[in-house]
C-alpha cells in the first residue's frame, strides 16, 4: 500500500494503480471532461492508461468551467 494526496485528502492505494484506476476507484464524475495532475505537472489523456503513481505524489482531478456574463 502507497498514501498518495488526491484533491487534498490522503488516499491509500494499492500500487501499481493508473491514472484510469484512480479515476474509476473515487468514482471520478465525468471522467471524459477531467484533467488531472500529479505533482503539479498535468497527465495527457493518451497517457492515463498508463502513468502509474508512486508513494507520496500529490493528485489533483481539475474541471475547466466556462462562463461568461449575460
Amino acid at each position: 500500500m502507497a498514501t498518495i494526496t488526491v484533491n487534498g485528502e490522503k488516499q491509500e492505494v494499492a500500487l501499481p494503480i493508473t491514472v484510469s484506476g484512480l479515476i474509476k476507484q473515487n468514482n471520478v464524475a465525468e471522467p471524459e471532461m477531467v484533467s488531472v495532475q500529479v505533482n503539479e505537472e498535468f497527465v495527457e489523456r493518451e497517457d492515463f492508461d498508463t502513468k502509474t503513481f508512486n508513494d507520496g505524489d500529490t493528485v489533483d482531478f481539475l474541471y475547466f468551467m466556462g462562463g461568461g456574463c449575460r
